[in-house]
C-alpha cells in the first residue's frame, strides 16, 4: 500500500513569487467563477427536487432517467473538450461560452411538452453544464496553490451552500406552483436559469483576466468522436436494458459498439501524443490513473444518494417538492462540514489522504443504514441522521480528490487534468443514475404487488375495503378497480404517475410506499458495494506532497529561469507532481532536506529542516 510523504522544501515557496496574483484580484476573478459555479449547482439541486413533478406532470415517471442521463451524457463528453481547449487557448472564451449554452438550454427546456423533448433539451443544457465546473476549478488551480486554497475555500463552499439551500426551496417552490405569470410552475426551474445566466456572463466577461500564453496545437477531434462512440452506447444500455433485455440485440449491439469505440477512442489518444483531448502519459501517473478509477466509482455512490434519498421523501414520506428540500439539508450540511474542515486540516498539515478515506467509508456506512433501517414508516428524524452520515462522507471526498489530481500533474495540464477528473466522476454519475433507477423502476412493480399480496389478509387493509368513506372518495377508485379486477397490486400505473399515491387512503397506499422502500433498499446496497470498492482502492492511492505554487507561478517561474513553458514530461512516476512543481534552479541548490521524525500533523515547516548553504 502507498504511503505519504513530507513534502521537500523546495515546493514551499511564497505565493507573491513570480506570476502570482494578489489577494484582491483573486478575489475578484472568484466573484466571477462563484456565479458559473452557482448557476451549475442550483440547477442539479432545482431539478434533482423537483423532478418527480416534472416527471409526472409529462407522464413519465419512469422516463425520468432520459432527462438526467442525456444531461450527463452530453456535459461528460464536453468536459474533457473544454479542459483541453481551454489549455490551449485560455479559459475564458469557452467558459463564457459554457455559461451561453447552458443559457440557451434552459429555455429550451422550458417548452417541453413531453419527456423525450425534455431529455433532449436537457442534453443541450449539459453541453454547457460540461464547462461550468470544470473551468472553475481549473482556474482555481492556477491562481491559487494546493496548499493555499483553503483560505478561499470559504468562499467557494459559500457558494455551494446558498444553492444548496436556494436550489430545493425554489425548485420546491416553483414546482408546487399550478401557474406562475400564466407559466406552468416547474417550467421556471429552468427559466429562473435565464437571469442568473445572464448576470453571469456580464460578470465573467469583466472580471476574469487569468494571463496565458497561448499553444498552438491541433485539437483532437477525432478523439472527441471516438470517446462519444465508446461512452454513448455503454450509457444507452445502462438506461434502456430493463426494457430491451440485458441480452437483447438492442443491447448487444450497444456493447459491441462501446467497446470499439473506447479501443479506437485509446489508439487515436495513443497517436495524437500530447494533443489528445485525455493523453495517455498521464495514465502512466499511478496516482492520476487510480484517482481517475476511484473518481467513477465515487460519481456512482454520490448520484446514487443524491437521486434516491428525494425519490423516498416524496413517494414514500408524501413530502412536497419544496419539503424535500428542506429536509435534504443534513445531507448538504454534512457536506460543508466536512469540505471546510478538511480544508482547513489540509492547508495546515499538507495531508489530504485521510478524508476520501474516511469519507469513503462514511458514504458506505450511510448506505448501509438507509439498507437495513430505513423502512416505508422510519421516523424522519432518523432518515436524516443517516442523511448526515452520508453527507459528511461526500464531503471528505470530493475536494480532496480534485486537489489530488492537480497536484500530481505539470502545471500545463492544469485544465485537462481537472476536466478529466470531472469527466471520469460523471461518468460514473451517469451510469450509476441509469443503472440505479433501472434497478429500482425493474424492481418496484414485483415488491408492490408483494406488499398488496402481504396487506390482503391484515386486517387494517381489509376495514379500509369496506370502509363506506373510503369507497365514496373517488381518489381511491383506481385502487380498488385494480384490486377488483386483479385481487392483487398491479402497479403499472405508478410508474408513469405517482402523485395519486398522496390522495389515497392511508391504510390503501401503504402497500404502494411499502414497495418503492423496499425496492430501494437493493439499490442502496448496490450503492454501498460500490463505494466499498472505493474505500479498498484508496489505501493504495499514493499521497503526493502538496505545491505551494499555483499553476501560474510554476509557469512563470519556470519562463523567468529560461526553461521551455512546455516543461519536461514527468508523469511517469507517481511523484510527478513534485518533479513539475519545482522550477529549475538559478542558484546552487541547497543540501538536500533532512526528514524529521516529526509525527503526523506537525506543521511542514517542523517536520523538514533544510540545513544552511555551505
Amino acid at each position: 500500500m502507498s504511503t505519504a510523504t513530507s513534502p521537500p522544501e523546495a515546493g514551499a515557496r511564497a505565493i507573491s513569487g513570480p506570476g502570482g496574483l494578489p489577494h484582491r484580484q483573486i478575489l475578484t476573478i472568484l466573484s466571477g467563477l462563484m456565479l458559473g459555479m452557482f448557476l451549475a449547482a442550483l440547477d442539479q439541486t432545482i431539478v434533482s427536487t423537483s423532478i418527480r413533478t416534472i416527471a409526472d406532470d409529462l407522464h413519465g415517471l419512469s422516463q425520468q432517467a432520459w432527462a438526467t442521463t442525456a444531461y450527463l451524457i452530453t456535459s461528460t463528453i464536453a468536459t474533457p473538450l473544454y479542459g483541453k481547449l481551454s489549455d490551449l487557448h485560455g479559459r475564458k472564451p469557452y467558459y463564457l461560452a459554457a455559461i451561453g449554452v447552458f443559457v440557451v438550454g434552459s429555455v429550451l427546456c422550458t417548452f417541453s411538452t413531453s419527456m423525450t423533448g425534455l431529455a433532449a433539451f436537457r442534453a443541450v443544457q449539459g453541453l454547457g453544464a460540461g464547462g461550468l465546473m470544470s473551468l472553475a476549478l481549473a482556474i482555481i488551480g492556477d491562481i491559487v496553490p494546493p496548499r493555499e486554497r483553503a483560505r478561499y475555500q470559504g468562499y467557494m463552499l459559500g457558494t455551494f451552500a446558498t444553492s444548496s439551500v436556494a436550489g430545493p426551496l425554489i425548485g420546491g417552490a416553483l414546482a408546487g406552483q399550478d401557474q406562475l405569470l400564466g407559466i406552468t410552475g416547474w417550467r421556471w426551474v429552468f427559466l429562473v436559469n435565464v437571469p442568473i445566466g445572464a448576470l453571469a456572463l456580464f460578470v465573467v466577461a469583466k472580471v476574469l483576466n487569468v494571463p496565458h500564453t497561448r499553444r498552438d496545437h491541433r485539437i483532437d477531434w477525432w478523439g472527441a468522436l471516438t470517446i462519444s462512440v465508446g461512452v454513448v452506447p455503454l450509457l444507452l444500455v445502462a438506461e434502456q436494458g430493463r426494457e430491451w433485455g440485458w441480452d437483447s440485440s438492442r443491447s448487444l449491439t450497444c456493447y459491441v459498439v462501446g467497446a470499439v469505440g473506447i479501443l479506437a477512442w485509446i489508439l487515436v489518444e495513443r497517436r495524437v501524443g500530447d494533443d489528445a483531448l485525455i493523453p495517455m502519459r498521464l495514465f502512466r501517473n499511478g496516482t492520476f490513473s487510480k484517482i481517475s478509477l476511484l473518481s467513477v466509482l465515487i460519481g456512482m455512490g454520490m448520484f446514487g444518494g443524491m437521486l434516491l434519498i428525494p425519490q423516498y421523501l416524496q413517494i414514500v414520506k408524501g413530502a412536497s417538492p419544496t419539503t424535500s428540500g428542506l429536509e435534504m439539508l443534513p445531507l448538504m450540511a454534512g457536506m460543508i462540514i466536512a469540505s471546510v474542515a478538511s480544508g482547513q486540516i489540509t492547508a495546515k498539515t499538507g495531508r489530504y489522504k485521510v478524508f476520501p478515506l474516511v469519507g469513503t467509508a462514511l458514504m458506505v456506512a450511510g448506505m448501509l443504514l438507509f439498507h437495513l433501517r430505513v423502512q416505508w414508516d422510519t421516523p424522519l428524524w432518523e432518515t436524516m441522521a443517516y442523511m448526515l452520515v452520508f453527507g459528511l462522507g461526500l464531503g471528505g471526498c470530493l475536494q480532496s480528490l480534485v486537489l489530488a489530481v492537480q497536484n500530481t500533474v505539470p502545471p500545463r495540464d492544469m485544465g485537462v487534468a481537472t476536466a478529466s477528473s470531472t469527466f471520469f466522476r460523471q461518468m460514473g454519475a451517469t451510469a450509476g443514475t441509469a443503472v440505479f433507477l433501472s434497478v429500482l423502476f425493474s424492481t418496484v412493480g414485483d415488491k408492490i404487488s408483494a406488499a398488496f399480496r402481504s396487506a390482503a389478509s391484515a386486517e387494517r387493509f381489509q376495514a379500509a375495503l369496506h370502509d363506506p368513506a373510503v369507497l365514496r372518495d373517488p381518489a381511491n377508485k383506481p385502487v380498488l378497480d385494480m384490486l377488483g379486477h386483479r385481487g392483487s397490486g398491479d402497479s403499472s400505473g405508478v410508474l408513469s404517475d405517482s402523485s395519486f399515491i398522496q390522495h389515497l387512503d392511508p391504510r390503501l397506499a401503504e402497500p404502494f410506499k411499502r414497495g418503492f422502500a423496499d425496492s430501494m433498499h437493493t439499490v442502496f446496497l448496490i450503492g454501498a458495494v460500490v463505494v466499498a470498492l472505493a474505500f479498498l482502492l484508496m489505501w493504495f492511492i499514493k499521497e503526493v506532497p502538496l505545491r505551494q505554487v499555483s499553476g501560474l507561478q510554476a509557469r512563470a517561474e519556470a519562463e523567468a529561469a529560461g526553461t521551455d513553458a512546455e516543461g519536461t514530461d514527468h508523469t511517469s512516476t507517481d511523484d510527478a507532481g513534485t518533479a513539475d512543481a519545482a522550477p529549475a534552479p538559478t542558484e546552487p541548490p541547497a543540501r538536500p532536506a533532512r526528514r524529521s521524525t516529526a509525527p503526523y500533523g506537525t506543521a511542514p515547516a517542523d517536520r523538514w529542516r533544510t540545513p544552511p548553504s555551505p
